[in-house]
């Protein structure tokens, strides 16, 4: 049976597309990390202390994205490789990038319920992040009045 595409061919195609891969990760984690600092400069010049757990999550969520795209590059570089060492090598980066990944979400989550906590007791909402609707447990505002 002849072959449909020679392997070197195979090998250059899919190491464009794990350059792609890669460069899509790096954007991600670039354009995350430019709008995360643009985000912490208009928090520490409003000395909105609140402000900077927003930025981290922010951030976080992009590092998290970012990592996706690298083990997305790792899993698509083992599809070619050609030697078990290789292969090794490959799959301990990509079980470092998953535990990163692992963590980084963990700690997205603790942050996350951190925040929400914080801004259901009466807290100031971080800059850019909505308010959650007042839930007053059927208390009457003051000045509303029975009747």
């Amino acid at each position: 049976m002849p072959d449909l595409l020679p392997e070197e061919t195979l090998r250059q195609l899919v190491d464009l597309l794990v350059r792609l891969v890669e460069a899509a990760g790096a954007a991600v984690i670039f354009v995350g990390a430019a709008i995360a600092f643009v985000r912490f400069v208009l928090v520490a010049a409003r000395r909105h202390d609140d402000g900077f757990i927003a930025v981290r999550l922010f951030l976080g969520r992009f590092l998290a994205l970012g990592l996706e795209f690298q083990l997305a590059s790792d899993m698509l570089r083992t599809a070619i490789a050609p030697s078990f060492t290789q292969i090794g090598q490959l799959a301990a980066i990509a079980a470092i990038r998953t535990a990163l990944n692992f963590f980084l979400n963990r700690e997205i989550e603790r942050e996350g319920r951190t925040m929400n906590a914080a801004s259901g007791d009466g807290s100031p909402a971080a800059p850019g992040e909505a308010r959650p609707p007042d839930d007053s447990g059927g208390r009457v505002p003051p000045g509303a009045g029975n009747g």
